[in-house]
């Protein structure tokens, strides 16, 4: 079939044969390639459905041909896989359009992920929402609950995890705990804005302080809800939310 084609370029032969392997056993055709030159000099590159490309390659690295590949108008949807992840880079690669970034590595689940929502184009796909909580019951209700509103979750029970999760790009909402090990919920929403990632956030915590609300609002908070909530509290939360993130209001 044409244009079912993922192409994956990545300077590691071992990478290359793990990837095709793994995208036909999805039921994919796949082709690989070593650099980004031997993909702009192919026949493929006008039937290739979805990339996956490694950041760092000698010659052009991704983030040139991603650039390269939108001047040419050429839009197929990008994923990025990368053993060196940093966040500046990520930022650039999500801001130029990237459905995902992977680092390595990423299990066959994260991959298949990324590859549906990069060939679905987000379209008739449900709102994704994200979890990031460390305690697990929370998580597991929340998701539950998500899911009753019709819309997608994904939990993460780290700030950590969640930057490295590959879903910046299609995330909708970001539902954040404010106290959490190690990054806290105010130091993720910083980092996201540092990186140029405007993501509404709704904070859930069950330390609730006017200190830590007037930071998080002043700082783009959608809400700020302390726990226990109510199911309609957050639905509304998550409306406004999702309302912004689109660029219109939330009915009032």
């Amino acid at each position: 079939m044409s244009r079912d084609v993922i192409s994956i370029i990545d300077d590691d032969e071992a990478i290359r044969r793990t990837a095709k392997r793994l995208i036909q056993s999805f039921g994919f055709q796949a082709a690989v390639f070593e650099s980004a030159e031997g993909y702009l000099g192919s026949s493929e590159m006008r039937e290739t459905a979805c990339l996956v490309i490694d950041m760092k390659m000698p010659g052009m690295d991704g983030l040139e041909l991603q650039k390269r590949l939108a001047a040419e108008g050429l839009g197929a949807p990008i994923i990025f896989i990368t053993a060196y992840d940093n966040e500046e880079i990520r930022g650039r690669a999500m801001q130029a359009g990237a459905i995902a970034f992977l680092a390595k590595p990423f299990s066959d689940a994260e991959l298949l992920e990324a590859i549906r929502s990069a060939l679905e184009g987000g379209a008739a796909a449900p709102k994704v929402i994200a979890v990031v909580d460390d305690d697990e019951s929370i998580r597991r209700t929340m998701a539950l609950l998500i899911e009753s509103f019709g819309f997608r979750a994904v939990v993460f029970e780290s700030a950590e995890d969640f930057l490295k999760g590959g879903y910046l790009s299609r995330v909708s909402c970001l539902l954040a705990d404010l106290q959490m090990p190690g990054m806290d919920g105010l130091q993720l929403q910083s980092q996201l804005a540092a990186s140029g990632i405007n993501i509404p956030i709704i904070f859930i915590t069950a330390y609730d302080s006017q200190e830590s609300r007037r930071r998080a609002m002043q700082a783009g908070a959608v809400a700020f809800l302390g726990k226990p909530f109510s199911d309609k509290q957050l639905l509304e939360a998550v409306r406004s939310a999702l309302g912004r993130h689109d660029g219109t209001k939330s009915p009032g």
